[in-house]
């Protein structure tokens, strides 16, 4: 997959980049997504518009004190979501079973994940989230 690049020009414009980034998951064959930002600067947001995209129908919210939050999309397929954000560790993040979900084959959306790298499969398809204006973003889409 060719490195692409997304520009949000607007709050409403989230959805339809979504529908565009569910299709480079599509495209990458990808399980694991990491997405990399700034606080603040929409990874969540984003993410509750990709799960919109596949058909999820509950409330997407970020997983930041549970760490992970668990949802279906519309074939009833697992995906789930990390905020690994206040994780103290990658050790902790071991214990809470996080390769094994990584490993699982299932839609693996993972907020933060620098904070837990050498956990994350080297095959990731990697979102970076840059600031670009108030509600203007830039969204860069890697596979790795």
């Amino acid at each position: 997959m060719t490195p692409s690049t997304l520009e949000i020009p607007a709050l409403a414009a989230v959805p339809m980049a979504a529908q565009q980034l569910a299709a480079a998951i599509a495209e990458s064959g990808r399980s694991v997504v990491a997405f990399e930002g700034e606080m603040g600067a929409g990874k969540t947001t984003l993410i509750r518009a990709l799960c919109a995209a596949l058909g999820v129908e509950d409330d997407v919210s970020s997983p930041t004190f549970a760490l992970v939050n668990e949802y279906r999309d519309g074939r009833g397929q697992p995906i789930y979501h990390f905020d690994f954000y206040r994780v103290d560790s990658e050790e902790e993040a071991a214990r809470l079973g996080a390769a094994e979900y990584f490993d699982s084959g299932y839609l693996c959306l993972v907020e933060w994940p620098s904070r837990v790298a050498s956990l994350l499969p080297p095959q990731r398809l990697l979102v970076e989230l840059t600031v670009t204006g108030p509600e203007s973003r830039q969204l860069s889409i890697t596979s790795e």
